[in-house]
């Protein structure tokens, strides 16, 4: 199982780029496992990543190896201990989504994908120095209802019951961030309905990757 889950790292870091969702050595990913999670180390190529450079951390924030994990991991962590539903994170900075996030701007429910996150939006947290507990407790406030939310002038965060939910979600997101971001240039954008969103989220219970069950259910 552990080594499973360390080549999940390694395959979805390779799709990052591709997928639009970061560049360079930008985001990082983590799934839970045992009683912590694994999580992409610090600073390293995606393309250079095996599955033995993947670390291991415990809730407590320990860990034993060659290898820091990611500058991140407060929140994986954090997110993991309040959030029993979510057994994996997508952490990236995407052109849309940051440059929303930039503004300071949540996604309202613009279009019926707004289901993906949980609610009727995708909230912007508040700002703080990355790598912090305050960041980390704001990304928490964010997400409290929530599958994803943006971060301000940072980024993005999506998660999922299995890291194929949370990227897809991650991608998704992007793309309502585009739309949106379209959308206040072409004029003033017309806002979902609680009914509309209501009747999204109740017809997406089963809808392809949102019924994606826990790799350890």
């Amino acid at each position: 199982m552990d080594l499973t889950l360390r080549e999940q790292i390694v395959t979805y870091g390779l799709k990052l780029a591709p997928s639009g969702l970061s560049q360079g050595t930008s985001g990082n990913l983590s799934v839970r496992s045992g009683d912590g999670f694994l999580i992409s180390p610090s600073g390293m190529p995606y393309e250079e990543i095996g599955p033995e450079d993947v670390v291991q951390v415990a809730l407590d924030g320990s860990y034993r190896h060659r290898l820091r994990p990611s500058s991140e991991w407060r929140f994986h962590r954090d997110i993991y201990a309040a959030r029993p539903d979510v057994h994996a994170v997508v952490h990236a900075h995407p052109p849309y989504s940051t440059g929303l996030a930039i503004c300071r701007l949540d996604i309202p429910a613009v279009h019926y994908m707004i289901a993906i996150s949980g609610g009727d939006s995708i909230r912007c947290s508040d700002y703080y120095t990355y790598g912090t507990q305050e960041l980390s407790d704001a990304v928490l406030r964010a997400l409290e209802g929530r599958f994803a939310c943006l971060m301000a002038n940072h980024g993005m965060i999506a998660t999922g019951a299995t890291m194929e939910q949370a990227m897809w979600r991650g991608v998704e997101v992007e793309a309502l961030a585009r739309q949106y971001t379209l959308a206040l240039q072409a004029g003033k954008p017309v806002v979902l309905s609680d009914a509309e969103v209501t009747q999204a989220l109740e017809k997406f219970g089963n809808y392809g990757l949102m019924a994606a069950r826990s790799a350890s259910a």
